[in-house]
């Protein structure tokens, strides 16, 4: 959680390595509005980054890899000078870590800022498994394609697959929207972070977590741009950083089966290309100018195009 522990602050109990103390630098205003074990760090004040070097040399004492921050991209200007706070701990840490910011909707103002000091962050709020939410994320991660970069990730939260809720039910996404999350996820290079519970995984869940070619267009794209989105079609694409082929997401976003094409002049193919279903495992032969496929409503289909 951002800040300092309220108990530190109200005990005034010392800063390490300074003569500064945690009720010097608390901001007692600043309070995150669902968990309120924390005040604010006030940065201007002395000590103030003192105190978030101390938290990550503990943590990478601790050999950390990842750290997530909560309660720090929203209202990002407000935490703008604490993110900065952050990023610069863990750099003096002399330990590598990701940083990952949230809660979402990370301010697309900030897209420059955020990309130079995390390296994912929440685009919406907690993600679960109901169709509008996963309707939502087609534009947020449209409209974030083109901060990508790499080491700097707009995160589109966790995926609610499996066994969720502490237990007591399965996903409630049915599996062609499961496949669309993992498609538009993998496509989009969101970070893919599984939100259910692997002691209960079944053979589709893994089925769709370890696809090896799924996988490798959320490792390997590059350029990643929605191609159109058009009424109930939407199509994506991204380069393969290991060769010349091309990715293509196709969408059915409507609630009928539908004829969903993509020219491939627009994705800069000229000629044919050969056709790989990439869920199927499937090589679907040659297509000249264009690429067309009929999709379950809610559905998607992930191509290579080589």
């Amino acid at each position: 959680m951002r800040g300092v522990p309220r108990l530190a602050a109200d005990r005034n109990l010392p800063i390490l390595g300074t003569r500064y103390r945690c009720g010097d630098i608390a901001d007692r205003v600043n309070i995150c509005p669902w968990n309120s074990d924390m005040y604010g760090v006030d940065m201007a004040k002395p000590g103030a980054q003192a105190y978030y070097d101390s938290v990550f040399a503990l943590i990478a004492s601790w050999d950390v890899d990842f750290v997530k921050v909560d309660d720090i991209a929203r209202p990002y200007h407000r935490n703008q000078p604490e993110i900065e706070a952050v990023r610069r701990a863990i750099d003096r840490s002399g330990r590598p870590m990701v940083l990952s910011i949230s809660p979402g909707e990370t301010a697309l103002s900030a897209a420059a800022h955020v990309a130079d000091h995390a390296n994912l962050w929440r685009i919406s709020d907690d993600f679960w498994d109901e169709w509008p939410l996963l309707l939502s994320q087609f534009k947020r991660l449209a409209d974030w394609a083109p901060h990508l970069r790499p080491g700097a990730w707009p995160d589109a939260d966790m995926l609610p697959l499996g066994l969720l809720a502490l237990g007591k039910r399965r996903t409630r996404f049915t599996p062609d929207e499961q496949r669309t999350m993992m498609s538009l996820w993998s496509i989009a290079r969101s970070p893919l972070i599984m939100g259910g519970d692997l002691r209960a995984l079944d053979a589709e869940t893994l089925a769709l977590l370890t696809n090896d070619e799924v996988l490798a267009v959320n490792q390997y794209g590059t350029a990643a741009r929605q191609l159109f989105r058009t009424g109930t079609h939407v199509g994506w694409t991204s380069r393969d950083t290991r060769s010349s082929a091309r990715y293509l997401a196709l969408f059915n976003i409507g609630e009928t089966a539908e004829a969903i094409a993509a020219d491939l002049s627009a994705m800069g193919i000229s000629g044919g290309v050969q056709v790989r279903d990439l869920w199927a495992g499937l090589d679907l032969g040659e297509a000249k100018t264009r690429f067309a496929v009929t999709l379950p409503p809610h559905g998607s289909g992930l191509y290579r195009l080589s």
